[in-house]
């Protein structure tokens, strides 16, 4: 059974740490090249890999004591807020135009970026940390899933216009700050519980 509110936190934390990420700027340099729907597809699928690998990791934690796990993810909820915070501004990187523009092309091109770019990536590990604080790895991979997609189709999209009425700085700074809150949450639990 899928929890709304695991889905919901899990899509808000993830969509607001990916927003300011290379990724956007990816999406946003591949969708102003090709056919944005042949983009979208190979990002989706690379970060459909993503969030399997990292529920699978997360769900793995779920075996250590209980108590363990709040304060593990709660470190690494802390160190993901400092990342965020003391981040530098990426530049957007120079991307290969692939010889055709086919389908496959396109999409393995955008596919083969996500999934090299992304691997280990601070979202990977906060939907790691994630589904092991919830024990709900279906909830948290829906909802770490349909927030890089929201991020991908925004960036390939309307990643410009998005960029421009709401500062970059602004939206690292919630996710930071919502990072933050999760972090303390989950130490508290590991002491008190």
């Amino acid at each position: 059974m899928i929890s709304l509110t695991v889905t919901a936190v899990v899509f808000g934390v993830v969509f607001l740490a990916e927003l300011p990420d290379k990724t956007a700027l990816a999406g946003l340099v591949l969708g102003t090249r090709y056919r944005a729907s042949y983009v979208f597809a190979g990002v989706a699928a690379a970060f459909a890999v993503h969030v399997a690998l990292a529920v699978a990791a997360g769900s793995v934690l779920t075996l250590l004591p209980r108590q363990l796990v709040h304060a593990l993810t709660g470190v690494l909820f802390l160190a993901g807020a400092a990342m965020l915070l003391l981040k530098k501004d990426e530049d957007e990187e120079e991307i290969r135009k692939p010889e055709d523009q086919s389908f496959w092309k396109v999409a393995g091109a955008g596919f083969m970026l996500i999934l090299v770019a992304e691997f280990g990536d601070l979202t990977q590990i906060m939907t790691a940390n994630l589904a092991a604080r919830y024990d709900d790895p279906l909830s948290v991979g829906l909802g770490a899933v349909l927030a890089l997609w929201a991020v991908a189709g925004l960036g390939i999209v309307g990643g410009k216009a998005l960029m421009k009425r709401v500062p970059l700085k602004l939206i690292t700074r919630i996710a930071a700050l919502l990072m933050l809150g999760l972090g303390v949450w989950s130490l508290w639990e590991a002491v008190a519980g």
